[in-house]
């Protein structure tokens, strides 16, 4: 059976008790925890808070796949404070966050870890190679952290981003943390195919990069809009196929983060759907 989980960011608008009720009915077997405002922002999330999303966890015999701290919304927006900023204030904020859902991770029993891949870069003074060097700076003051809590970055390859391919990402690694366990992808299924990556292509390629997986269908024009399975042209068939052949076990974790008002339906359709696809 698929280990397939489903997203807490699509359900901004509940509290994250209310996520893990409606994702566990629909029967769902994990949960990825959003690390912000909305749900488990890790310096307001206290020990009773975490408490009680452990017990409610246990009793649903459920268990968090991943947690996402891409956002990071109490302190900026969807990409702000990123990895690349100019203010080292503001790198640290996004150092601190990381390092915070890193310990809440380990908290959780969470092996992974997700994160933005630096940041967009339009506007700014920067060239590839020194936005990179900058990422590259600010990940390694997190690496021990990782390493101490047993929990794998996980770099995250977004269209329009500073790393948006599977090789921008290899590239990268390779250049940076070349023999570094505790930094490796977020292999987004949509993200890769809106940039023209193959997605199961790199699955079959890069299988020991791939420390966890986000699913969401994409449309025909490649734009990035996060759309229900069963919406868009992903080949969820060919994708499943490929984890089964390199033996990814892991963690597959819908992501339809845009239907908040419309949570709970998706995340169903989405079950639905795959379940059409592949043993749930």
């Amino acid at each position: 059976m698929r280990k397939l989980a489903f997203s807490s960011n699509a359900f901004k608008k509940n509290t994250l008790a209310e996520a893990i009720d409606s994702i566990s009915a629909i029967g769902y077997r994990g949960v990825e925890l959003m690390a912000d405002l909305h749900h488990a922002w890790p310096p307001t999330f206290d020990a009773a808070r975490r408490r009680d999303a452990q017990k409610q966890l246990a009793d649903l015999g459920l268990v968090v796949s991943n947690v996402n701290a891409f956002t990071c919304f109490v302190q900026g927006d969807t990409y702000h404070p990123t990895w690349i900023e100019d203010e080292a204030r503001l790198v640290q904020l996004r150092v601190d966050h990381t390092i915070r859902s890193l310990e809440m991770a380990q908290e959780f029993g969470v092996t992974t870890l997700s994160i933005q891949p630096g940041g967009p870069t339009i506007g700014m003074p920067l060239s590839r190679e020194q936005a990179e060097e900058r990422f590259a700076e600010s990940l390694s003051e997190c690496v021990d952290t990782a390493r101490r809590c047993g929990v794998v970055i996980a770099i995250e390859p977004e269209p329009g981003l500073l790393i948006q391919t599977a090789q921008e990402y290899l590239d990268f690694k390779n250049r940076y943390f070349p023999d570094e366990a505790a930094v490796r992808m977020n292999c987004d299924i949509g993200h890769l195919f809106c940039v023209g990556d193959d997605p199961a292509g790199v699955i079959r390629a890069m299988p020991g990069q791939i420390a966890h997986v986000h699913l969401e269908d994409i449309g025909a024009n490649h734009v990035h809009q996060h759309l229900t399975p069963g919406k868009g042209v992903i080949d969820f068939a060919g994708i499943f196929a490929a984890l089964d052949a390199v033996g990814y076990d892991r963690w597959v974790t819908v992501e339809l983060y845009p239907y908040e008002t419309t949570a709970a339906g998706v995340a169903e359709a989405a079950w639905e759907h795959l379940g059409t696809v592949v043993e749930l």
